[in-house]
């Protein structure tokens, strides 16, 4: 089986729209949530959310014209890749276009709300009956086909590929909030069976706006501390009251190790680990007893060839709701034993909020960033300590400490587990 490995990094996210802005803003503790301004959200029961700000695709060198009809999420998409693409500098020597690919796990596109909106209002205009002759009329005049084919979850996959050239395998997958750290998986299995040397990888979302709150809303699975935006998520803590919804993307490239080697890449780590299983349970709640994640945790270790005292940081799933996070830490007290109390273990989206489609991919670099720099990122707004969560979460203040391997845990709707372990080369 052969090895694989990170070369390239690149994110767009609330709390850095570069991959070095995001990890000092993460040591530091800041936080990337705020109000809502992406649409009026006054009259909704959550009014704060994690958005990108300040950045546009021209950052990157793109014609803003030339994807005047792309969603947000694919120009996070296409910014965060053209970092990580130019980071591994990939490109830079000959490299056959068919060995090169594309696997995302990007979520569903702008939805066109507005337009929706005027249509529903034309064809019940003269009464309480939906007149579907109005309906279809003005949905005629007022959608525009690309965009409305730009909603379908596969497009920032075919995007990159073109940008790229990269002629490989190209899939999307779309796993709620397990999907991009499936994608990385999915990718790292092609490389290892021999299909491609080189995969981008990684997510991409925006449900930031009033299809997806009101849908979140309706679940019950956001915070409503309006009052103090940057204290609304706070993973593991006694006060948690639901995720804090956030958007962007990130970005990796994988490669063959001996390729990587042989060209002098950077090599920020290898992707030694990969757990794939499902919940069998419900749509929106874990499994109670933690079966799914424990049995994901567990068949990542075997993967990797790890014992659980080989495993030096956790990156948690960590939403902040009270089911994730209390049945998440038994999870890893069954999959650890008496080890997990030994090992740190935080929630980055305590500061960049849930990135959904794209938290997976967001938090596996964040895992390379702690094994380069042996630091460990902090679990911020962790205050009052709840009985069932009772492991070491790094509260508050990042922590130096030795890492030679990672883990990253993702747990999407609908019962999906995927466990990432990355290791020092």
């Amino acid at each position: 089986m052969r090895r694989v490995v990170i070369t390239g990094m690149g994110c767009v996210t609330p709390l850095g729209t570069k991959v070095e802005e995001l990890w000092q803003n993460l040591q530091r503790g800041a936080s990337g949530v705020g109000y809502t301004t992406l649409f009026d959200a006054s009259n909704f029961p959550t009014k704060i959310s994690a958005e990108v700000r300040n950045w546009t695709i021209a950052d990157v060198g793109e014609d803003p014209e030339r994807w005047r009809y792309q969603g947000r999420h694919t120009h996070f998409a296409v910014g965060a890749a053209k970092q990580a693409v130019s980071d591994a500098g990939v490109l830079d020597q000959a490299i056959d276009p068919t060995r090169f690919g594309v696997y995302l796990g990007c979520g569903e596109g702008q939805q066109d709300f507005g337009r929706f909106t005027k249509m529903m209002l034309a064809a019940m205009e003269d009464g309480d009956q939906l007149d579907m002759v109005k309906f279809t009329q003005t949905g005629l005049r007022e959608m525009h086909p690309i965009s409305e084919l730009e909603q379908e979850p596969n497009m920032p996959a075919g995007h990159l590929a073109s940008l790229f050239d990269a002629q490989g395998p190209n899939s999307n997958c779309l796993t709620a909030c397990a999907a991009s750290s499936q994608a990385i998986g999915e990718a790292t299995e092609i490389i290892r069976r021999g299909e491609a040397d080189v995969m981008l990888s990684g997510g991409a979302h925006s449900m930031i706006h009033p299809f997806g709150v009101t849908g979140f809303n309706l679940l019950t699975a956001l915070s409503t501390n309006n009052e103090h935006p940057t204290k609304a998520s706070r993973p593991f803590d006694m006060h948690r009251d639901g995720f804090v919804l956030g958007e962007g993307a990130s970005m990796v490239v994988l490669e063959e190790y001996e390729r990587a080697k042989a060209r002098g890449a950077t090599i920020y780590g290898e992707l030694t680990g990969y757990g794939s299983t499902a919940d069998a349970f419900r749509i929106t709640d874990t499994h109670p007893e933690g079966r799914g994640a424990i049995s994901c945790i567990k068949m990542a270790l075997q993967d990797a060839k790890l014992n659980g005292d080989q495993i030096h940081y956790i990156n948690a799933h960590g939403t902040s709701t009270a089911v994730n996070d209390r049945v998440e830490s038994l999870a890893i007290k069954q999959a650890f034993g008496a080890q997990a109390y030994k090992i740190p273990v935080s929630s980055t989206k305590s500061m960049t909020g849930h990135l959904i489609a794209a938290a997976g991919a967001t938090e596996a670099i964040i895992c390379l960033l702690a094994l380069r720099d042996q630091v460990l990122p902090p679990t911020t707004n962790y205050e009052t300590p709840d009985p069932d969560c009772d492991l070491d979460y790094i509260p508050n203040e990042a922590r130096p400490a030795k890492c030679q391997h990672a883990l990253s845990n993702s747990f999407g709707f609908g019962g999906q587990n995927i466990t990432l372990i990355m290791s020092k080369v």
